[in-house]
């Protein structure tokens, strides 16, 4: 990959954007580099979390806007599936994935870079954090699902807000209104989305893996239904060696090793 690097260590997937020069935008084959670089993390047994981002002083700036100018981006190039485009194929990777993934937001992410973060799980963000629904100051409509993502977040009338004033919103009023889980100084935050990710990836893989398809179906299910849902897990989760290694470990007054098993 030329512009998306993958590192591995301790069950956590680094995916770096690293186009630095050009912000992080989105240009050549970048997007469908991201796409590899998900797939890989989904599909490897031994990663059980994953951080994405962007390498310098910026998270992601969205499209290359030189390249959509003289009229060379592959933006709209058909690569992963022949419905869907590279663009909504990383997006609904990191939705499904039975694994969470946090954005590390270093710096400015403005358009589908913005929108890149918000489809992630959590968000941890460092003080030069900015998020940029900027579409409409381009011509262009939000993708990456941001229409999707940042209502559940915000609010329908402050998405209507960001989306309609192409806003820029700085790092206090991101963690403010609820875009940042997490606000840390910049010298912190490679080390706080570690720490979180080290976490996650040490806690039990499967009852987390249900718990994340559980809380994305929170405005679709009624009480009935999310209590049959996680009564249905308990009985999975009673039948795996892990249930049997955390109260182990509980009682012997020790850290669970799991396996997810």
């Amino acid at each position: 990959m030329e512009h998306v690097l993958l590192e591995k260590k301790e069950h956590v997937a680094l995916i770096t954007l690293n186009r630095p020069d050009r912000y992080n935008s989105f240009g050549g084959l970048m997007r469908q580099e991201i796409v590899q670089a998900l797939e890989d993390a989904a599909a490897d047994k031994d990663v059980r979390c994953v951080v994405i981002t962007g390498a310098g002083k910026y998270f992601c700036t969205g499209g290359d806007v030189g390249e959509f100018a003289s009229g060379t981006t592959k933006a709209l190039a058909p690569t992963v599936t022949a419905e869907r485009h590279a663009m909504n194929q990383a997006v609904l990777l990191i939705n499904s994935m039975e694994k969470p993934v946090i954005a590390s937001v270093n710096g400015p992410a403005a358009g589908g870079g913005c929108n890149l973060a918000l489809a992630c799980d959590i968000r941890i963000g460092s003080d030069k954090a900015k998020f940029g629904q900027v579409f409409v100051r381009r011509g262009v409509h939000p993708d990456w699902g941001g229409v999707y993502f940042l209502p559940r977040l915000v609010g329908y009338s402050k998405a209507c807000e960001l989306i309609f004033g192409g806003e820029v919103v700085e790092a206090e009023e991101a963690f403010r209104i609820g875009l940042l889980n997490k606000l840390v100084p910049q010298e912190e935050l490679a080390q706080a989305a570690w720490d979180m990710a080290h976490r996650f990836a040490h806690n039990a893989p499967i009852p987390i893996a249900f718990a994340k398809r559980g809380l994305q179906n929170y405005g679709k299910w009624d009480l009935p239904q999310a209590l049959d849902y996680e009564s249905y897990v308990l009985s999975v989760c009673m039948q795996t060696e892990d249930m049997i290694e955390g109260f182990g470990a509980f009682l012997e007054k020790r850290e669970p090793v799991f396996k997810g098993k």
